[in-house]
């Protein structure tokens, strides 16, 4: 895992910074922050008492506390890493306690339903920029976060007409001191990228796998005993964080089904070229897809090593 991130800050970013939900964006967010002295001082909010107790035991923040007005208070920075679903509660539970030009983010990986939602709850003093580190592992929870876990990997700031432009600029820098590249886009053009590239990627995987635990000709056992590397690595994707995808699909809706609308026409055309034979189709196709896979590693976004990098047995591979 990359780790590297440089040397602390001359002077932090905010004062207090307060992280709502810590999970493996959170706990991650929270130990990269530390190292580079991007805030002052941490707070850590969670709805739940067993991971506030072992993200205090990890020494991720300076305070950590169920009550979310009471971790934002005295924040000039609060950064919702909770499923998307939760954005309303979070949102109502905190806009009293919110100080004057508080700067109010997220990571969510859906951008226009948080908008949607902040907008109506936040008071006019807060500043709303929505941004998404596009970057992640199948694992959640306090302790699979690592510090490198953004370096060189995209975050999207979505900001709303006639956000602060200061406000952004504080939001591009907290990303970027923690290894991100940042880009700013639109929150409509946010959740149609990603409905392609993430949403639709995750549901084949979701479905695929039990498509392959329901078929009668083949026991359970014989999937998993048997699983080459195509399967073995979809089911890496179906072993993401349930809450958090079951409210991406939810959000994101109308996009994810535009974009499940073109699949299911590609995937009409190749059965054609299946069951045609049609041999230079097919060659065709796979060409032009395995240079797009080609790219992505050209571009540092995944490693070219074999086995995706995974750590094997024999002690191969790249941790």
């Amino acid at each position: 895992m990359v780790e590297w991130l440089g040397a602390p800050l001359e002077e932090p970013i905010f004062d207090e910074l307060a992280i709502i939900g810590v999970g493996l964006i959170g706990s991650s967010l929270a130990r990269a922050v530390r190292k580079r002295h991007g805030a002052r001082r941490i707070v850590l909010s969670d709805h739940s008492s067993e991971t506030l107790a072992r993200a205090e035991a990890l020494k991720l923040g300076d305070l950590a506390t169920k009550d979310v007005a009471k971790a934002v208070e005295a924040a000039d920075c609060v950064v919702l890493c909770a499923p998307v679903g939760a954005t309303e509660k979070i949102g109502r539970a905190m806009r009293s306690a919110l100080k004057p030009d508080a700067i109010v983010t997220d990571v969510g990986s859906v951008k226009g339903a948080v908008i949607a939602t902040l907008a109506q709850l936040l008071p006019s003093y807060a500043h709303l920029v929505p941004a998404h580190p596009v970057a992640g592992t199948e694992q959640s929870g306090p302790d699979a976060g690592f510090a490198g876990l953004f370096v060189n990997r995209w975050c999207i700031l979505t900001p709303p007409s006639g956000a602060d432009e200061g406000a952004i600029q504080k939001v591009r820098a907290l990303w970027e001191a923690v290894g991100s590249n940042v880009e700013v886009m639109s929150a409509e053009h946010h959740d149609l990228v990603l409905a392609i590239t993430s949403h639709v990627p995750h549901l084949i995987a979701y479905n695929i796998v039990g498509t392959a635990a329901d078929l009668e000709e083949v026991t359970q056992s014989e999937v998993i005993k048997f699983s080459a590397g195509g399967f073995r690595d979809f089911t890496r994707i179906a072993a993401s964080d349930p809450t958090m995808w079951r409210d991406v699909f939810l959000h994101n809706k109308d996009a994810v089904l535009e974009m499940l609308g073109r699949f299911n026409e590609d995937l009409t055309a190749l059965q054609r070229m299946i069951r045609r034979e049609d041999s230079d189709g097919l060659f065709a196709l796979f060409t032009r897809t395995r240079a797009i896979r080609l790219g992505i590693v050209a571009q540092g976004q995944e490693t070219a090593a074999p086995d995706f990098g995974r750590p094997r047995a024999d002690g191969n591979g790249q941790s």
